[in-house]
């Protein structure tokens, strides 16, 4: 997981419920750069939204000692850099979407919200937050 940028905490809890910062698409030496419609296309952008996830998945034992401890994920909000005429944001998030309901199965299931934006910290190719309910 990439240290933080700014003065910020990972996750934050209020009663049961918990949201991440967003995590950006770096992971075990892939740090998954670059913009989709441009020199990536939809598969690597899968890659880098389940990345993003695996960011998420280490960011909530900062506040809980198990992910087992994880109800449901509520909803999942995706940032995909992408050109204008890609359109197709939704499919790149099912990298995201496809590893929540691996880990947790229909507790895993979720909201969602896939967004296209000209650009993203350090030209990460996408940043992934989540909102889960906890024990």
């Amino acid at each position: 997981m990439p240290a933080a940028l700014a003065d910020y905490v990972r996750a934050k809890r209020v009663g049961a419920l918990v949201t991440t910062a967003g995590q950006v698409s770096a992971a075990a030496g892939r740090e998954n750069r670059g913009k989709l419609g441009a020199t990536l296309g939809v598969e690597q952008g899968r890659e880098a939204t389940r990345a993003c996830v695996i960011n998420c998945m280490a960011a909530l034992p900062t506040l809980l000692d198990s992910l087992d401890r994880v109800r449901q994920i509520l909803s999942v909000h995706v940032f995909v850099s992408s050109t204008p005429e890609f359109d197709v944001q939704a499919a790149a998030m099912n990298g995201a979407s496809d590893l929540l309901v691996q880990i947790f199965g229909e507790a895993g299931k979720h909201t969602r919200t896939a967004v296209g934006v000209a650009g993203l910290p350090l030209n990460y190719t996408a940043s992934v937050y989540l909102l889960a309910e906890v024990d």
